[in-house]
């Protein structure tokens, strides 16, 4: 029985992911290759150059689509060095290497408007643009800047300052001078072919490989292309704020969104409602996936010394500077690639809410249609020509294998990625009505899961569900057992305490605080876990420190 059921949860979680993914593709080709890229570079910056010449390598970009210019210095540049140094060089070396050609276009008349001509992209070779470190990632305010119309602008709006990446992504209209004040709406926003999502469209896929150094840039295609082999694998993390103020609905809205496309894909999925960010002493472990808001800098975990990212993790915080600089500590973007992000976004200069990436659509496209993460990232923008900054490979698609095929792979090397695939066989089968009772067979009569961590806590939270603590203890105890991350332990230890109180089993519960205290002495919510114990000895604690906001595990 325990066998039929394991074939029959197998069938649920490979062909159905896989039948369903199939469904969703749109008829044109989504592998990118490297033909498809223009790399960027900075003539003045010597890593700049290496780091074009490492992502050509690596991905088979010709020698003819890697283009250096003589750039500005920095971070910023003027609209005057953006138009003369890098917007119009780059669309004449397009045309002249025959990569993309400009030409007219007549529009027919509509009801309420005379047809006329038009001069954009009607054949293009090449879809992505990298820039390489050494790249501006700015481009500053011109106060001597007027256009006709700008006075009829909101004045949030009457702004001209962008982010190199999103101005870039409109060079396909070069020729039709696209107003430089406020932005422009996406034609692509939401898009699940990604044959709209082509310069012939107006779009050209624009994302950079930076950071804090040029090391880490260079590593961001290495990465991807590591886990392009061996799939995306972890947990997701998402983080709301239940915001009162008005008009800020949304972003919570989108970041729901996300946790509930990765829950529904079967990711391990935490979302986070309590007030304030996630707290630094809660035990993020082995991220893949995070989303959140709405603090201005790195904090809470991802301000401690290790942060668990997966090979290829995207991590994304709204906040309006979240990439201000991304070549400094500072804020987020720069922080997550210190720590082993993949793939990031955010944004240079105050967006407003309806100007920032929807995290809920790019997690669609990026999981569930397999799109690239350029794709995805551009397909989630509501606007061009704004404030938008993409970081990582835009070639980078982890979810192209076929699920059946990959699984079957890991099972012949005997990976520890399998565990990870059998964790989302089974969240993806209790995402699709399985009965609680059906998993937990399968769990218990699955051979990996009595020696990996991975799986020995899923049995346990699923004990939990069913009302079973001393059963689902004895699995936490278990993964204990089975080296599981520094962050995992954490988390182990933590719940075994929780659970050994509810039970009345004081001492066994300080003895669990005591090993989790021992293995991490770092652990920075330390003294909750210290009054939590006086509470169990009978002690009252000298000075009460104030309670971390502790989410629910």
């Amino acid at each position: 029985m325990n066998k039929r059921l394991l074939a029959v949860l197998s069938l649920g979680l490979l062909s159905g992911w896989t039948a369903s993914c199939a469904d969703a593709l749109p008829q044109s080709p989504v592998t990118a290759r490297g033909r498809e890229v223009v790399v960027v570079y900075n003539k003045k910056v010597r890593e700049s150059k290496e780091i074009a010449d490492h992502y050509a390598s690596a991905r088979g970009v010709p020698d003819n689509q890697v283009l250096g210019f003589d750039l500005s210095s920095g971070e910023g540049m003027s609209r005057a060095e953006f138009r003369d140094e890098l917007q119009r060089p780059l669309a004449k070396e397009l045309s002249s290497r025959k990569l993309w050609r400009i030409g007219s276009e007549t529009l027919p008349a509509m009801s309420n408007a005379p047809s006329r001509t038009v001069w954009k992209v009607n054949e293009s070779k090449i879809r992505y643009a990298v820039l390489c470190y050494g790249v501006p990632l700015r481009i500053k305010s011109d106060p001597t800047l007027k256009e006709p119309g700008m006075e009829n602008l909101r004045p949030e709006l009457r702004r001209d300052e962008a982010a190199v990446d999103s101005e870039l992504t409109v060079l396909p209209l070069i020729e039709e001078r696209p107003p430089l004040f406020s932005p422009l709406r996406n034609p692509v926003y939401t898009a699940t072919n990604t044959g709209w999502l082509h310069p012939t469209n107006g779009i050209l896929l624009v994302s950079r490989l930076d950071g804090p150094t040029p090391e880490i840039a260079r590593k961001l295609v290495d990465k991807a292309i590591e886990a392009e082999t061996n799939s995306l694998w972890g947990r997701a993390y998402f983080d709301i704020r239940k915001p009162t103020e008005p008009g800020m609905q949304q972003g919570d809205d989108w970041i729901r969104g996300a946790a509930e496309m990765c829950r529904q894909l079967g990711f391990q999925t935490h979302l986070d409602e309590a007030p304030g960010t996630i707290p630094a002493g809660f035990p993020m472990s082995q991220i893949a996936f995070y989303a959140g808001w709405y603090a201005p800098d790195a904090t809470g975990p991802f301000a401690q010394a290790d942060v668990e990212f997966m090979p290829g993790a995207f991590a994304y915080h709204l906040h309006s500077h979240s990439a201000h600089m991304i070549r400094t500590n500072t804020a987020w973007v720069g922080p997550f690639l210190i720590k082993g992000v993949t793939a990031t976004m955010g944004t240079v200069h105050e967006p407003y809410l309806a100007g920032t990436p929807d995290v809920a659509v790019f997690a669609s496209r990026f999981i569930y249609y397999r799109m690239t993460f350029g794709e995805a990232a551009w397909a989630a923008q509501p606007v061009l020509s704004w404030q938008t900054t993409v970081v990582g490979d835009p070639l980078y698609r982890p979810f192209g294998p076929d699920p059946e095929a990959l699984h079957d792979r890991l099972l012949r090397e005997n990976s520890p990625l399998l565990d990870w695939s059998y964790l989302r066989l089974v969240n993806l089968n209790m995402a699709v009505g399985k009965s609680m009772d059906e998993v937990v067979l399968f769990l218990e009569a699955l051979k990996p899961t009595t020696r990996s961590a991975v799986l020995s806590e899923k049995l346990g939270d699923l004990y939990l569900a069913q009302g079973k603590p001393s059963s689902a203890i004895h699995a936490y105890e278990s993964a204990l057992k089975f080296q599981p991350s520094a962050q995992q332990k954490i988390r182990l230890r933590m719940v075994i305490a929780e659970k050994l109180t509810d039970l009345g089993e004081k001492e066994k519960a300080l003895e669990a605080y005591r090993m989790l205290l021992k293995e991490a002495p770092s652990y920075p919510d330390r003294s909750v876990i210290e009054t939590r114990m006086s509470a169990l000895s009978g002690q009252t604690p000298a000075s009460q420190p104030a309670q971390t906001n502790q989410p629910t595990l």
